[in-house]
C-alpha cells in the first residue's frame, strides 16, 4: 500500500532498479563476449584461418563500447549504496563491502592492466602475449562476476555471520561460508550461462542480418559471416539445454532456502501436495487468490520437488508483511521460462536445418534469429526481477528489511535525482546502443581464405568451399 511515508522508499527502489537493470546488461555482455573473443583468437592462432581474426577484430570493437558503458553504469551503483541505502551499507557493509572490494582488487585491476594490450596491442606485441592479455581480461570478467554474485547470493541465503548485539551490524565469522553460501554455486552457473547465451543470440542476429542482406542482393555471403552465424548457433545448441538444467537445480535450491519466494513465483496461496502448475493467472494480493488460473494437475509438485507427491508452499504460510509481490515475479518468471524454451527450440531448429543443408539460406529461420537478438538479455532481466523482487521485503533475506535499509532522504531530493537519472541514462546509454547497432550493421572484414566448410556445417554431407552456395 502506497502512503506518504513510504513514497521515498518506493522511489529509491525504482531508482536502484533502473540503475541495476541498465548496468547488468553490459557486464553480462562483456562476460559472454570476452569468452567468445578468447575462443576466436585461440582458433586463429591454432588454424591461421583469417576468418577468426576478422571476427575477433569485429567483435573487439563491440567489446570496447560495451565494457566502457558497463564501467560507467557500475560507478553510479556504488554511489547509490552510500546515498540511498546508507543503513544497509552500515549494517551489511562489513560483509558485502569487503566482497565488493575484493572484486576491485582482483578483477578490476586485472582487466585494467591488460585491457589496453587487448584493445590496441594486436600489431604491437607478440601473438602469444596478446592472446595472454585477452585471456587475462576474460578471467577478470569472470572473477568480477564471482565476487558480485557471492555478495548478492549472501544477501539471498546469508550464512557465516554474527550480528553485533550493540550495533546490529553483520560481522564475518566464516568467510568460506559467506562466499560459498547455499545459493552461490547455482546462481553463478546460471548467470554465466545466461551471459553466454545472451551474447550467442546477439552474434546470431548480426550474422542473420548480413545473410539476409546478401540473399536480398542475390550474392553469396562471405565465409566470415557464415562462420560467425554458425559458431553462434553451436553455442546456443550447447548452452540452452544446460541453462534449463541449471535453472531447475537453482529452483530446487530456492525451494529449500527461500520457500516464500517460490510461493510468490508460482502464485500458490495454500501449501499442498500433488500441487498443480499454474500456467497463467493473475495473483491478487488483496483477495489472496490467483484469478483466471489455468493449471495443469500434479505438474507443480513434479517440477518443483521432482516428486509427484511433493509439497509446494503457499503464500498464506507466511505473514502478509513478509510476502513478495506475487504478480510481478509470477509474470517475470514465466517470461524468462518461455524465452528459454524458445531459445532451445531455435537451437534444435538449427540442427535440423544443418542436416537439410539450408542452415545459411532458410529465410524464416534467419528472420527469427534476427528478431531474437535481445531475447537473452530480456530473459536475463526477467530472471533478476524474479530474484530481487522475490526476495522482498528483505535486503538480507529474513534478517534485514528493505524499509530498514534505506537512507532517510527527502522526497524532493529523490524525485530530482530520479528524473536526472532517467534523462542522463536515456541520452548516454541510448547513444551507446545506437553506436552498437550501427557497428553491427557493417559486415565483418571479408577474407580470401578458402577453408573447408566441414568445420562450419558440422556434417560430413556438406563438405564444400565457403565461396560456393551451400546446397
Amino acid at each position: 500500500m502506497v502512503t506518504d511515508h513510504n513514497i521515498p522508499l518506493i522511489i529509491a527502489r525504482i531508482q536502484f532498479a533502473l540503475t541495476v537493470g541498465v548496468h547488468i546488461i553490459f557486464p553480462a555482455f562483456s562476460i559472454g563476449l570476452s569468452v567468445f573473443l578468447t575462443f576466436l583468437e585461440g582458433m586463429w592462432l591454432r588454424t591461421t584461418d583469417n576468418r577468426y581474426l576478422n571476427l575477433f577484430k569485429y567483435w573487439l570493437k563491440v567489446f570496447s563500447i560495451v565494457f566502457g558503458m558497463g564501467v560507467v553504469s557500475g560507478i553510479v551503483m556504488a554511489y547509490e549504496f552510500g546515498t540511498n541505502w546508507a543503513r544497509f551499507s552500515a549494517k551489511a557493509g562489513p560483509i558485502t563491502g569487503v566482497l565488493l572490494s575484493y572484486e576491485v582488487m582482483t578483477a578490476f585491476f586485472m582487466e585494467a592492466g591488460f585491457l589496453g594490450v587487448m584493445l590496441f596491442g594486436l600489431n604491437r606485441v607478440g601473438r602469444k602475449m596478446h592472446f595472454f592479455a585477452t585471456c587475462a581480461v576474460t578471467t577478470g570478467t569472470l572473477i568480477s562476476m564471482t565476487w558480485i554474485l557471492a555478495s548478492n547470493s549472501w544477501m539471498q541465503t546469508p550464512q557465516g555471520y554474527i550480528i553485533d548485539p550493540k550495533t546490529g551490524h553483520f560481522l564475518p565469522k566464516d568467510w568460506l561460508a559467506i562466499i560459498f553460501n547455499p545459493s552461490f554455486p547455482y546462481r553463478i552457473i546460471h548467470m554465466g550461462l545466461a551471459a553466454m547465451l545472451s551474447v550467442a543470440f546477439t552474434v546470431a542476429a548480426a550474422g542473420a542480418w548480413h545473410l539476409l542482406k546478401a540473399k536480398k542482393n542475390k550474392i553469396q555471403a562471405d565465409g566470415t559471416v557464415r562462420l560467425m552465424f554458425s559458431l553462434s548457433l553451436w553455442m546456443i545448441v550447447a548452452t540452452a539445454p544446460l541453462q534449463i538444467l541449471a535453472g531447475d537445480m537453482h529452483g530446487l535450491n530456492t525451494l529449500k532456502y527461500q520457500p516464500a519466494k517460490v510461493a510468490a513465483i508460482e502464485g500458490d496461496w495454500i501449501s499442498e501436495r500433488r500441487a498443480p502448475e499454474l500456467l497463467f493467472g493473475i495473483p491478487n494480493m488483496k483477495t489472496e487468490h490467483t484469478d483466471y488460473a489455468i493449471s495443469v494437475p500434479l505438474l507443480g509438485s513434479l517440477i518443483l520437488t521432482h516428486d509427484i507427491n511433493g509439497k509446494v508452499p503457499g503464500l498464506k504460510d507466511y505473514p502478509a508483511d513478509q510476502r513478495a509481490p506475487s504478480p510481478i515475479v509470477f509474470f517475470s518468471f514465466r517470461i524468462m521460462v518461455a524465452l528459454g524454451g524458445i531459445m532451445l527450440l531455435c537451437g534444435l531448429w538449427s540442427l535440423w536445418l544443418r542436416h537439410r543443408g539450408r542452415f545459411f539460406t532458410h529465410p524464416l529461420f534467419l528472420r527469427v534469429m534476427l528478431i531474437m537478438a535481445p531475447a537473452g538479455f530480456v530473459a536475463l532481466l526477467c530472471g533478476w526481477v524474479t530474484t530481487e523482487v522475490g526476495r522482498q521485503p528483505w535486503t538480507v533475506y529474513g534478517l534485514l528489511r528493505t524499509e530498514d535499509s534505506a537512507s532517510p532522504l527527502a522526497l524532493s531530493s529523490l524525485s530530482f535525482s530520479m528524473l536526472f537519472f532517467v534523462v542522463i541514462y536515456v541520452f548516454v546509454f541510448g547513444s551507446g546502443l545506437l553506436m552498437l547497432v550501427r557497428l553491427l550493421r557493417t559486415a565483418p572484414e571479408a577474407t580470401d581464405n578458402t577453408h573447408d566448410d566441414t568445420m562450419i556445417l558440422g556434417s560430413h554431407h556438406h563438405t564444400v568451399s565457403h565461396n560456393k552456395e551451400v546446397p
